[in-house]
């Protein structure tokens, strides 16, 4: 009586096991096949710390910038490292973050006569910079963001159409030969480019410095590389609140507004009635971007 049910114990014991261990690997290869391929690695593009890319089957993470280096080869600066076996979909661009929600179709309909120059994809790479960047709060709140940074994109530049700045009396201007570093690429080196027109070459260099560029020395990378032209853009974003009390990303991420994201970029100039007309303008633009996202532009649209 009793070695029947030891019996029985031991095969069901052995059956739970192998159960177990079928289970496990099943996890295992549901757990690879969720590492999705990131965006091919491309030799043209110029990547920055953090930027992740596809080759070969593997996913590489760019340890500072680089252009043209093979992943996989030491090349001159062994800049990509901790390769990741990826399979199962192309994924999404390099770091791009899940809370990006603007796609290419949109893109295209707010921009609808861009400079080719502007590339969604140069503006998708550029976001691995800054993962917070229309990845922070609600889903309405991220998507305002996304809107109200395109919204004064397209106001500095015509609506994606001028890289630099078209006032080239300005261009000598932008030197101040007080700071210690100077204006190593000539006095008239550092007028306004990208999406939001960077400019000065105080900007210039503390861009650089935050995003592993050598912008200082070589401003006409922001003319040159979407990816770069998108990153300055961002960092200004982001980190920068000009003559505003905060930066255009803590404005529309802690319910301060749209026309508190104007007054850090231009605020000295357009806001307290300065040029309404130009307010008006990054408003228009801000109404219609939210209603292409699908979301309302929320409260405080005017500095």
């Amino acid at each position: 009586m009793l070695r029947r049910p030891r019996r029985k114990l031991l095969a069901l014991l052995g059956s739970l096991v192998f159960a177990l261990a079928l289970g496990v690997g099943i996890s295992a290869s549901a757990a690879n096949a969720q590492t999705a391929c990131a965006a091919a690695w491309n030799a043209s593009s110029v990547y920055t710390q953090g930027n992740v890319v596809s080759h070969g089957g593997q996913n590489w993470t760019a340890q500072w910038w680089t252009q043209g280096e093979t992943p996989g080869t030491t090349g001159q600066w062994g800049v990509w490292r901790n390769p990741v076996a990826c399979g199962g979909g192309t994924g999404p661009g390099p770091g791009t973050p899940s809370g990006l929600d603007v796609t290419e179709a949109q893109f295209n309909q707010m921009f609808p006569h861009r400079n080719p120059f502007y590339t969604y994809q140069g503006f998708v790479n550029a976001t691995a910079s800054y993962p917070a960047f229309g990845n922070t709060g609600s889903a309405t709140v991220q998507k305002q963001e996304v809107a109200a940074f395109l919204a004064n994109v397209a106001h500095e530049t015509g609506g994606l159409v001028h890289i630099v700045e078209q006032n080239t009396a300005n261009y000598p201007h932008y030197c101040d030969w007080g700071q210690s570093y100077g204006c190593p690429a000539g006095q008239a080196a550092y007028y306004g480019r990208g999406p939001i027109q960077l400019s000065w070459n105080f900007n210039y260099n503390a861009a650089g410095s935050a995003l592993g560029l050598p912008l200082l020395a070589n401003p006409w990378l922001v003319e040159q590389n979407a990816t770069v032209a998108w990153q300055t853009a961002l960092w200004y974003w982001n980190t920068q609140s000009g003559p505003g009390t905060m930066s255009g990303h803590t404005a529309m991420t802690t319910g301060a507004g749209f026309g508190e994201s104007i007054r850090s970029i231009n605020g000295s100039i357009e806001c307290n009635g300065g040029n309404p007309a130009q307010v008006q303008s990054r408003v228009n633009n801000y109404q219609s971007f939210t209603s292409i996202l699908g979301v309302a532009p929320g409260a405080n649209l005017y500095c």
